[in-house]
């Protein structure tokens, strides 16, 4: 079993509310997933989706969580952690939010509650893969003390590695 605790699942800030994903999630999580641009995922697979997130939580002790706007109560994405392309001793933060939100700092005020909620768990280091397209996303990374590591090529293009020494 795992040397780490485990991370905490409900996470708040000043204007956010992270928690754990209910099946009441999957309407909004195909929305969100549409916005990528390659149609909208049936609703029945993104609710095993949020099935196999709640049973990899288990198992790893880390999670994804829906992120939601305290005041205005609606899911606005995701963030949290992932093994992704890397290990569950050093593993990916991911975020994902709506179009409607960005430019509004709370992928950064959400990453750095997870950040937290990382360092907490014992953990020396995480990692973050993203396009290097993704001008917005590196920006987010970049405020919170993550580095560039390497780049690589992916068959959907450059993909920048960056890692983050934990307190």
């Amino acid at each position: 079993m795992s040397t780490y605790n485990t991370m905490a699942y409900h996470l708040e800030t000043e204007r956010l509310i992270m928690r754990p994903w209910a099946e009441s999630d999957a309407p909004e999580f195909c929305a969100l997933l549409s916005e990528r641009g390659n149609g909208t995922p049936p609703v029945e697979r993104i609710r095993t989706a949020v099935a196999k997130l709640l049973a990899a939580t288990e198992e790893t002790g880390i999670a994804l969580l829906p992120v939601q706007r305290r005041d205005e109560g609606d899911f606005i994405g995701y963030c949290g952690l992932i093994i992704g392309r890397t290990t569950l001793e050093e593993p990916e933060i991911a975020y994902e939010l709506f179009q409607r939100v960005h430019g509004r700092g709370y992928a950064t005020e959400a990453a750095a509650a997870v950040l937290d909620a990382a360092a907490a768990t014992g953990r020396k280091r995480l990692w973050s893969t993203v396009g290097t397209w993704n001008g917005p996303s590196l920006r987010v990374l970049e405020k919170l003390g993550f580095e560039r590591d390497r780049v690589s090529m992916e068959e959907n293009g450059e993909v920048a590695w960056l890692t983050r020494a934990l307190p």
